[in-house]
Parts: structure tokens; C-alpha cells; sequence
């Protein structure tokens, strides 16, 4: 079974909103009420996949506390520069076996990995 939700621990929703949609490129399906004080945010990534809804409601799951999701791009150089050149702090471009990619952290601290990753059959390949 596909996983459809990852829970991503914010401290401020509308900040991580922002965050998600104008400079990650995220896709906004969903905001709206869910009890007296909190909002269901769903949202999904430019290249498609699972979704992530912006929690504030876990205990164990502190703002900041999710760490190493990836997310896949055709073009990690472009992406790279479009990021850095918003004013996000991204790790320069890394290369391993099984793509090429940049490291950043969204406002709480949250860890996301940005790759360009290589296909299993080119790896195979290589191997």
C-alpha cells in the first residue's frame, strides 16, 4: 500500500504554508478547520507522490523534529538555483550512486533532502 500522508511538525501553520507553497513549490489541496484550534494542511509536491500535512498537534513530534524526507526533481541544478537564489540555505549539490542532490531545513527545522535521483537500471548499470 502507497503511503498517502506524511506529518510534517510545525510551529506556526500559516508560516509553514507560506513556506511550503512559495518557495518549495508545494501544491495547496487542502486548508481548512479541524476542532477548535487547528487547520488540516495538505499539501503535495511539484513531481507528485505522497502528500504532507502540516501538523501542530503530535507531543512527540516537536516542530522541526522530522528530519531526511526526500523529494525528487528532474533537475537538481536548476532547483538548486532557484532555492538558493529565493535565500534558502541549501547544502551544495552532493553525488552518490543513487542521484544527485542538496539538503535544506524549512523554518522549524524540519530536514528535506532535494534530488535528482538515478533511475535503478542506471545504477544496475554502474554496478
Amino acid at each position: 500500500m502507497p503511503i498517502a500522508v506524511v506529518s510534517i511538525p510545525v510551529s506556526d501553520p500559516s508560516a509553514a504554508l507560506t513556506f511550503y507553497t512559495e518557495t518549495m513549490g508545494f501544491e495547496l489541496l487542502r486548508d481548512m478547520p479541524m476542532g477548535p484550534q487547528m487547520r488540516w494542511i495538505q499539501l503535495r509536491p511539484m513531481t507528485g507522490g505522497a502528500t504532507i500535512a502540516l501538523v501542530t498537534w503530535f507531543e512527540r513530534m516537536p516542530p522541526g523534529s522530522m528530519q531526511g524526507l526526500m523529494v525528487h526533481v528532474p533537475d537538481i541544478d536548476a532547483e538548486y538555483a532557484r532555492l538558493t537564489g529565493l535565500g534558502v540555505a541549501a547544502s551544495p549539490i552532493d553525488e552518490q550512486p543513487w542521484g544527485r542532490f542538496t539538503m535544506l531545513s524549512d523554518p522549524d527545522g524540519n530536514g528535506w533532502i532535494v534530488a535528482t535521483l538515478t533511475a535503478p537500471e542506471e545504477i544496475a548499470a554502474k554496478g
